[in-house]
């Protein structure tokens, strides 16, 4: 493995020392540069080119967010680090591959690390690529016909209509195509729920989100179920039943 340039922002010394020895015992080939503050990690940014960054959410009168918004082009993955779980929603609406609490456990930090660095080596596009190819195509008051799947093999184009639905799989997605075909990302269910959501798909369980064209059938019931195309039967939560139907009726 070649060696890779890894920023650790966080304005606590002991929490950059703490990820610092975690990944110096985790990854022998690593150059480790660390920011206490937007600003400075702006400039490690500009003169180290990471590939991989660790962020905090909150410090000192500023956030992640801050830093991730004055930034024009991201080519690196990020991995938050903070105490406050109530974030994560809206650290993965920033793509972040992966969230860790404070203390952090060394396993589930194994676990992320590991993943962004087969990621990296797997040269698989980033999630901010592909969220500035749908901006891109907004901009240009365009339709995506086609979304861009990271999986083990490489990438894959795949057209929006033949997505049939998602099922979360721990920290991946699995996609069941026409053609009982399947792929499985490296990302998360909740990255593409945000992704998909204004086109045409819906999460109707915490687990699943569906392609609206794809159902064949909705059966009464508490939450109710979707048939789709392919005669798999899928649940829908009760707390989302009433603006799934509301979608349906629409």
């Amino acid at each position: 493995m070649k060696t890779i340039c890894v920023l650790v922002v966080d304005d606590e010394p002991q929490s950059r020392a703490l990820v610092c020895k975690l990944l110096s015992e985790l990854i022998p080939q690593v150059l480790i540069e660390e920011a206490e503050s937007v600003s400075s990690a702006i400039e490690k940014i500009k003169l180290h080119n990471p590939r991989l960054v660790f962020l905090d959410v909150q410090m000192k009168g500023e956030s992640g967010f801050d830093l991730l918004d004055k930034l024009n082009n991201i080519n690196f993955d990020v991995i938050f680090t903070t105490a406050h779980s109530e974030f994560a929603l809206k650290a993965f609406r920033y793509s972040a591959m992966d969230y860790l609490i404070k203390p952090l456990d060394r396993e589930e930090f194994n676990t992320a690390v590991e993943k962004a660095i087969k990621k990296i080596n797997d040269n698989h596009i980033s999630a901010h690529e592909q969220i500035d190819y749908f901006k891109q195509i907004s901009t240009e008051q365009k339709i995506p016909d086609k979304l861009i799947i990271p999986s083990i093999e490489g990438f894959h184009f795949t057209n929006f209509h033949e997505i049939l639905y998602c099922f979360a799989v721990s920290n991946y997605t699995e996609f069941h195509l026409l053609g009982n075909k399947k792929i499985l990302s490296s990302y998360t269910l909740g990255y593409y729920d945000e992704l998909l959501k204004d086109h045409g798909f819906f999460r109707i369980h915490r687990s699943y989100l569906i392609n609206l064209s794809h159902i064949k059938m909705y059966r009464r019931g508490d939450g109710g179920t979707v048939i789709m195309e392919n005669d798999e039967e899928i649940e829908v939560s009760r707390n989302k039943k009433e603006s799934f139907l509301k979608i349906l009726k629409s």
